[in-house]
């Protein structure tokens, strides 16, 4: 499908972005994350500083990223252990047949 063009509010600030249709409920989902995040971050820490309140919200989601992209390393190596141990098994298996 093609790219429309649409406008996203982040932290009282408006970017208008193109993006394909097929991202355009992500991407808004995306911005709705980061500004309650940035309302529950001014809420807490009272920071009045949109620049601090974007630059903690960045580092809450980069951090989330990591963590995910570490279990998901995890556990592509767990699978690929049991892959392997099967193997063996049906080589041992079919060896002896």
């Amino acid at each position: 499908m093609g790219e429309i063009s649409i406008k996203i509010n982040i932290a009282d600030r408006i970017y208008p972005l193109k993006i394909s249709m097929e991202e355009e409920e992500v991407v808004r989902r995306a911005a709705k994350l980061i500004n309650d995040r940035i309302k529950e971050l001014q809420d807490k820490y009272a920071v009045k500083d949109k620049q601090d309140l974007l630059s903690m919200c960045v580092l809450h989601y980069a951090t989330l990223s990591l963590n995910a992209e570490k279990k998901a390393v995890h556990a592509d190596t767990d699978v690929a252990e049991k892959v392997e141990e099967l193997d063996s098994i049906l080589n041992d298996f079919f060896n002896k047949a």
